[in-house]
């Protein structure tokens, strides 16, 4: 072999080394969630990951929750930064969105709130795109910025307000949340 043939299989050999490979991660029904999510000034830890079931059999799609570690479950809801990804596994319509957010933000908020964030749940609505499988939404609420909604990766909009955010996440976390089993896996089992 030629000294100069060897010099290059071992730059490759040495490239491929120095590759960075994806850190580790949380997988659920072949999703996969990274360990923590990370924005500028913001290091958010997963803190649980489930399957959201319709009726209680079909899985619609899989989830992660992140946010800062040691917090109870009625301190998530509180004005602390968070985000809740989930990755679909049937395609549906975004203005469907819409209807299931109205509705159940209606039962986890009294009637006073839902009319003053109404100007903000409107628009949050406006934002939703039609998925398919394997398409994610991602909702990030940071305290002083809002609640960003981002599909695949792509921001859709940022809707300011902690009451907003709080009402939003309640949908999932709240005392009459979408899903109790799911609530569950996301709050890592509490």
């Amino acid at each position: 072999m030629k000294v100069g043939n060897a010099k290059g299989i071992i730059i490759i050999v040495l490239s491929t080394l120095l590759v960075p490979t994806p850190g580790p991660a949380a997988v659920i029904e072949n999703v996969r969630f990274e360990t923590a999510y990370e924005a500028p000034g913001v290091r958010l830890p997963l803190q649980g990951t489930g399957v959201f079931r319709y009726l209680g059999f079909i899985k619609a799609y899989a989830g992660a929750l992140y946010h800062e570690a040691g917090l109870s479950a009625g301190q998530i809801l509180a004005d602390r930064a968070k985000r809740l990804e989930v990755e679909y596994f049937y395609a549906l319509k975004g203005e469907d969105f819409g209807k299931v957010t109205d509705r159940f933000l209606a039962e986890n908020v009294d009637g006073a709130t839902l009319a003053r964030i109404r100007p903000q749940v409107d628009y949050h609505n406006s934002l939703y795109r039609d998925v398919r499988p394997g398409d994610r939404y991602a909702l990030t609420y940071l305290p002083g910025r809002g609640t960003e909604l981002a599909l695949n990766g792509e921001a859709l909009g940022v809707i300011p307000g902690a009451e907003f955010a709080a009402a939003l996440f309640a949908m999932w976390l709240g005392d009459a949340p979408m899903n109790e089993d799911f609530k569950r896996q996301l709050l890592g089992g509490r």
